[in-house]
């Protein structure tokens, strides 16, 4: 009699022990997987070298590659400013990349850097320039990149040449030229949707949410990593959206753009929020973005 009374309690430790088993085993199957896209290699000069399997680096030894990258000077610099150095890295098979320094933060903050970065090397997309690899060492990290030959947003947008700041319809012209949608995310961090860090999985709402980082990007005029952000813990789309529900947007757009047309600016700026949605079902499609954006033009 009190064999059957525990046997209920008996069968229903053993379902709980069966299925915890099952998530743990399906739990190393994904890191193994989410993993093997990834070659580690340490040692390199105090620091550790992380190449993605996928992309043409593979081809490289990395001793060579990181002896190059030591070489960069002054003349192989194509950008600069508080997020770190951009240089032009040429190999002997001419094989040109985009190597980009930054400082290392705290040991917390170098473990998202390290998170975030690996999941940008499993995206394979048109919008997101492709990144190779990343090296980090006791006192800087190094992003390696393809190279843009026509250079990217970043070059447009933050440029360090005063007399080449984007007025807004070179802006506009940028968010809504279907030519220009292919080269806007420059392949960093920042850009990519919070459901991406839990799914591991790219998605066409996701994309709508880069887009809505970019159309942010160019209405601040700053980077979704800007130093400002580093220092308060934050990110761009995080700044704005805080700003928006204590009702200070007039803080949000750039000075530059202060004397054109605010109706407009709004507008696209609206859209920019519709594409952050943290729900991505509540996002527009990719397609409803861009006829929004040219309706403003027709009614405005």
């Amino acid at each position: 009699m009190a064999k059957s009374q525990f046997l209920p309690l008996y069968i229903t430790v053993c379902i709980v022990a069966f299925v915890i088993s099952k998530i743990v085993i399906a739990v190393l199957i994904y890191r193994r997987w989410q993993r093997k896209n990834l070659v580690v290699q340490d040692s390199f000069y105090g620091g550790k070298l992380v190449m993605f399997r996928s992309s043409k680096m593979k081809s490289l030894k990395s001793n060579k590659l990181l002896k190059r990258t030591m070489k960069l000077s002054n003349k192989d610099k194509i950008g600069a400013g508080g997020y770190g150095t951009v240089y032009r890295l040429k190999m002997d098979d001419s094989t040109f990349f985009a190597v980009k320094r930054l400082n290392r933060g705290s040991a917390e903050q170098d473990r998202g850097f390290e998170r975030e970065l690996e999941a940008m090397g499993d995206i394979k997309h048109r919008n997101v320039v492709v990144l190779h690899g990343y090296y980090t060492a006791p006192h800087y990290n190094l992003l390696i990149y393809e190279l843009m030959p026509n250079g990217s947003l970043d070059t447009f947008l933050h440029g360090n040449s005063p007399d080449k700041v984007l007025d807004w319809p070179s802006r506009y012209k940028i968010a809504v030229d279907k030519t220009h949608v292919s080269t806007l995310v420059a392949g960093t961090f920042g850009y990519l949707a919070p459901e991406y860090f839990d799914t591991g999985r790219a998605t066409v709402k996701g994309d709508v949410y880069s887009y809505g980082v970019v159309l942010l990007e160019l209405l601040t005029g700053r980077r979704p990593n800007d130093e400002t952000f580093i220092e308060e813990g934050t990110k761009l789309v995080k700044w704005v959206q805080v700003v928006v529900q204590e009702k200070r947007e007039e803080y949000v757009i750039d000075n530059v753009l202060k004397n054109y047309l605010s109706e407009e600016i709004n507008a696209v700026f609206g859209i920019a929020l519709m594409c952050l949605e943290s729900d991505p079902t509540r996002r527009p499609t990719m397609a409803e973005v861009v006829k929004m954006l040219e309706r403003i033009k027709q009614q405005l």
